[in-house]
């Protein structure tokens, strides 16, 4: 390892040391700090952050669509590519607070392949018990880094599950893939996988008095199913609504389990919606982008929280038309699934 520099972040006043050879953003999951992020590989911006103190910092590989020349000019930098080679302080532009300080350490675990489902023509529904350590302790909404077997290459998937024993994903199928194919075409039940986590701060806040909006496309369906399976466990009766885009009736999973949930959520509505109905399909559910639809449906947002998880095209139509609904900026929560080399 190489040598420790202080990190101050403002305004929350926190301090950590960091390993030069460590991203700013890694060595404080490490110590339990939920900073802000995203893909950690510096292509989404959510950890963007500006540096008050401190010149000697260095980035690893990063998308200048996320941290563009002049930004980096001015003094912005990404702490899931920062290393710091001095004491920095840093402000956070993106930050919670609460979430702050509610962290929990990162680990290494080992776990073991309990199914591989197709549950739709590219989704794959992905069940792992743990094995060492034998439970994982996470807030529902997160997720994990699980590596390549053979290689040093990982791949960030979130959890649709709230068990510390069993973890369950739903993993998007890309041609070429480097995890999607090897989980295609090698992994099979009793293969072992190394995993390290809990990230992410894609995780209810505790705002009883708030309705909840839930936006997902795709794989991001597992971190919201994560969110309703936990409220539904808790007890939480706070009205919300999932609006959910596929293609196809065929792209659907899990519609008998989330219609189920109305009977421990009185106040939930699911509102599934295909933005390609195959002709001849039997659908007669809502019919345009998930987008429209939830236009369609929502006039005013100003008292609610809102949860995005999907492709970054849904993502980036959707923070916007909340933003006009009413929603705050502050409580729009989101997980833009980026993609590395053509997989989640």
């Amino acid at each position: 390892m190489g040598e420790k520099h202080r990190v101050r972040f403002e305004p929350v006043g926190i301090e950590i040391e960091v390993d030069e050879e460590q991203t700013v953003l890694r060595s404080a999951s490490e110590q339990g700090l939920m900073l802000m992020h995203g893909c950690k590989e510096g292509q989404c911006a959510a950890c963007k952050s500006f540096v008050l103190d401190g010149d000697d910092i260095e980035l690893d590989r990063y998308s200048t669509f996320a941290l563009p020349d002049y930004e980096k000019e001015e003094g912005f930098t990404l702490l899931c590519r920062a290393h710091v080679y001095e004491d920095v302080t840093i402000e956070l532009l993106n930050f919670d607070e609460e979430m702050i300080r509610s962290g929990l350490p990162i680990l290494n675990a080992v776990a073991e392949v309990v199914s591989i489902d197709q549950v739709t023509h590219d989704l794959r529904h992905l069940v792992l018990q743990l094995i060492e350590p034998a439970e994982m302790t996470f807030f529902p909404g997160q997720y994990v880094d699980i590596k390549v077997p053979g290689t040093e290459i990982t791949r960030s998937f979130s959890m649709a599950t709230t068990s510390k024993k069993r973890l369950e994903f739903v993993i998007k199928v890309y041609p070429d893939g480097i995890f999607s194919s090897f989980l295609d075409q090698k992994l099979k039940v009793g293969d072992r996988l190394e995993l390290t986590g809990p990230f992410g701060v894609f995780t209810l806040r505790d705002a009883p008095d708030r309705d909840l909006i839930f936006v997902g496309g795709g794989a991001g369906l597992a971190p919201i199913l994560a969110l309703l399976r936990s409220m539904a466990e808790r007890g939480i009766q706070r009205k919300a609504v999932f609006y959910y885009g596929a293609r196809t009736a065929k792209d659907l999973c899990f519609v008998s389990e989330i219609k189920a949930l109305k009977q421990k959520l009185p106040d939930f509505q699911f509102v599934p919606a295909l933005s390609e109905p195959a002709a001849g399909e039997d659908w007669d559910g809502e019919v345009g982008f998930i987008t429209d639809v939830l236009k369609r449906f929502e006039v005013d947002l100003r008292g609610a929280h809102a949860y995005l998880c999907g492709p970054p095209p849904m993502v980036e139509a959707a923070m916007p038309l909340l933003a006009q609904l009413g929603a705050p900026e502050k409580h729009i929560y989101y997980d833009k699934f980026t993609t590395t080399g053509g997989e989640d």
